[in-house]
């Protein structure tokens, strides 16, 4: 997805991977990706979804959305899939006025009965450092249940762990602003 950058403003664009899996194989290739900002209409928003609906497929249990970008995709996903368990994990990282904690902070996580033995497919609306996406996988896998990680906007070149999202609709590294957050 690529996005005018202001009048007056340099040529915010850079080389990211791109990920195609042909016969078993991952190849990576490099396309332009856009740094300046974007903001995701109601409309872009539920195309993203729909894409990402027919990558993860109908092969889960459960829904478990990361707060609080990941409730609406999880919701509208929910629906995609036919879906209805939907839980939350309630994960705080970013600060309000920039920054981040040193790691996410866990605030509420379901019980692991909950997830054991079950296929969940989590969540959230972008990949930014991964490093949320990553404790909750770790704790999924710590309580005996099986991953799959699914976000709308995927940066590659800010992501500072080893994992990498399962399945993402779109590629960005600038700020996204997504329609529910409008006027946060």
């Amino acid at each position: 997805m690529r996005v005018r950058a202001p009048p007056g403003s340099p040529d915010r664009t850079r080389q990211a991977p791109l990920r195609f899996v042909t016969e078993g194989r991952l190849l990576l290739a490099r396309l332009p990706l856009d740094v300046s900002p974007l903001d995701v209409t109601w409309d872009e928003l539920d195309r993203l979804v729909g894409d990402l609906a027919e990558s993860v497929g109908r092969d889960h249990d459960l829904v478990l959305a990361i707060t609080r970008g990941g409730l609406v995709p999880a919701g509208m996903l929910g629906y995609r899939l036919d879906l209805r368990e939907i839980l939350v994990a309630g994960v705080e990282f970013y600060l309000g006025g920039g920054g981040t904690h040193p790691a996410p902070i866990v605030t509420h996580f379901p019980v692991a009965d909950l997830l054991h033995g079950r296929r969940v497919l989590v969540i959230d609306e972008v990949w930014e450092t991964g490093e949320t996406m990553a404790e909750v996988v770790r704790r999924v896998r710590e309580a005996g249940g099986v991953v799959t990680t699914a976000v709308i906007h995927y940066k590659p070149g800010r992501s500072r762990v080893a994992l990498t999202p399962d399945h993402y609709a779109a590629v960005a590294d600038g700020w996204v602003t997504y329609p529910y957050k409008a006027g946060g």
